[in-house]
């Protein structure tokens, strides 16, 4: 395993999408941490994005550890090249060593797994339980809908608008990294 200076938890799907964009940008991820020297925290799958980013950084001997779920093991295909692989009873206890393990968080395209990742570390920064970097890389727009949806929670009344300094949204692989080595040193 190579050395890291950070840990980096990815959020993504577990399904590839309809986009090749967002397969390929999991692989320029995977590639890209090692280049930088992060480690990848992951959810422990094999499948979808999440294999894409896990398969790139192992690929180059990098890092990684991934937490999966006893339950999601068959489901999801315990990725079985991960050396550092923690089973969890639950997710909870999955979610819990992800946010703990990272010293930043990443979005990658996703459905609503990620989606629900994503909103609990903001809430939890909101809440002022962390101050780790939130990026969503928005790759193909494909975060606008729900940043759309932050701006309305916004603009009704149903938070500050400080929420939406709490995370940023970078729309590719090269510049969040740039942003994120920024943040990181």
């Amino acid at each position: 395993m190579s050395t890291y200076t950070h840990s980096v938890t990815v959020f993504c799907g577990s399904h590839l999408g309809n986009n090749p964009a967002y397969e390929q940008a999991g692989k320029d991820l995977g590639v890209g941490l090692i280049q930088n020297n992060y480690r990848l925290i992951f959810g422990g799958g094999n499948v979808g994005i999440m294999g894409a980013v896990s398969n790139s950084v192992i690929d180059l001997n990098g890092a990684v550890k991934g937490i999966i779920p006893k339950f999601l093991q068959k489901k999801e295909g315990e990725h079985s090249r991960v050396k550092d692989l923690i089973i969890t009873q639950d997710m909870h206890s999955r979610k819990e060593i992800l946010y703990n393990e990272a010293d930043a968080f990443l979005c990658l395209p996703g459905g609503i797994g990620t989606f629900d990742e994503f909103f609990e570390i903001l809430t939890w920064k909101q809440l002022h339980l962390h101050n780790k970097p939130i990026i969503i890389i928005n790759i193909e727009n494909w975060a606008e809908p729900v940043c759309h949806q932050l701006r309305a929670i916004v603009d009704q009344g149903f938070a500050d608008a400080g929420i939406l300094s709490l995370f940023e949204v970078i729309k590719d692989v090269p510049t969040t990294l740039e942003r994120l080595n920024e943040l990181l040193s």
